[in-house]
């Protein structure tokens, strides 16, 4: 059974309704990434960061996984697929992939500030100043932070490796180290990138861009790649 891996940005939750931070009309008009997406604004003003993330768990609740989601969890009919995405929602999990790994948290964990090993599933989609761990530390968002270490970006890289069909949907390939793991994929095999927007990446061998919105353009590769076997 060959591997297909997917790797996933915010192009593809974009279409279930989710905001982007750098589109226009996107999160980085209405916030600066210093003021909630850092662990200085965290120790700045914990309450604000709490509650941007208050509120993109809220909007998490009130949305749907798309074509693509669905498209993508069609693939393990007849592959071993594993999905690697920057996104911190869960609409890989809710439209039936197995095989999710995050690179840069998930929106519906949190985790305490002083045991990192220490995360929980959030009961709804309110994390309060004053809820705290087992050990008696305020939980935080389970997100990385800008200027925080992504420890997924190894495993992510050693799964990227043992592809046979490589993925991208509705990344730009402008954010790293996830924009980096192309770089694993064995030059011989083939690269699909699912995205409206030009991309830069010229030294990639054997790609192949399909300049559609994912919605349209994963549902269209995904009956290839199974009617290909």
């Amino acid at each position: 059974m060959k591997t297909i891996v997917v790797l996933t940005g915010a192009g593809i939750s974009a279409e279930s309704g989710i905001k982007t931070f750098r589109d226009s009309g996107g999160l980085w008009e209405e916030y600066r990434v210093e003021d909630v997406a850092t662990y200085e604004a965290w120790e700045r003003n914990p309450k604000l960061v709490l509650d941007f993330y208050n509120q993109r768990r809220k909007q998490l609740y009130q949305v749907q996984p798309n074509a693509a989601h669905y498209a993508l969890a069609q693939l393990e009919e007849k592959f071993n697929v594993h999905v690697i995405t920057q996104n911190v929602d869960d609409l890989h999990e809710r439209a039936d992939s197995k095989n999710v790994l995050h690179l840069h948290g998930e929106l519906k964990k949190v985790r305490s500030t002083v045991d990192e090993n220490l995360v929980y599933d959030l009961d709804g989609w309110e994390l309060h100043w004053g809820d705290k761990c087992e050990k008696g530390s305020q939980l935080r968002p389970h997100i990385v932070w800008f200027g925080e270490a992504v420890p997924n970006i190894v495993p992510a890289a050693e799964i990227s490796e043992k592809a046979d069909i490589y993925l991208v949907i509705g990344t730009s390939l402008n954010v790293y180290p996830a924009a980096g793991l192309l770089n694993y994929v064995y030059p011989d095999r083939p690269k699909y990138i699912v995205d409206p927007n030009d991309v830069t990446a010229n030294h990639i061998r054997n790609l192949y861009h399909i300049k559609e919105k994912a919605g349209v353009g994963v549902p269209a590769l995904v009956d290839k790649l199974l009617a290909d076997g």
